[in-house]
């Protein structure tokens, strides 16, 4: 009887393990999306910012300190930051210790940038 129960601790603590791996894959699949959506926001930022200068300096319209230049800027650091961010979260969830519930340790629904901006 020892054996089988021994057995069954066993088994139940393997599970454990598995479910705690399985919560943090999910974690990271879930950052690598929202880190997906903010890296094609960033490039889109850029392009655009690219095509405004490119008009703006061909027709001498934009100057350094235009508004709209300004923003893209902005939309551009914080799309890094978010990025930042998004990576040191998942390195959280990649290297936490032992077999604990790490999931109400993150936030999890993290507005994206562009969400920020409507």
């Amino acid at each position: 009887m020892n054996n089988h129960n021994n057995w069954k601790n066993k088994l139940n603590h393997w599970i454990f393990h598995f479910h705690q791996e399985v919560i943090k894959t999910s974690m990271i699949g879930k950052k690598m999306l929202t880190a997906s959506r903010t890296n094609a926001h960033l490039k889109e930022t850029y392009e655009e910012l690219g095509r405004l200068l490119e008009k703006g300096i061909e027709t001498e319209e934009v100057h350094w300190d235009s508004v709209k230049v300004r923003a893209l800027l902005h939309t551009a650091k914080a799309c890094k930051r978010d990025l930042e961010d998004i990576e040191n979260q998942v390195n959280k969830i990649k290297f936490s210790s032992g077999p604990e519930d790490i999931s109400k340790q993150l936030p999890l629904n993290k507005n994206s940038t562009k969400q920020k901006e409507d």
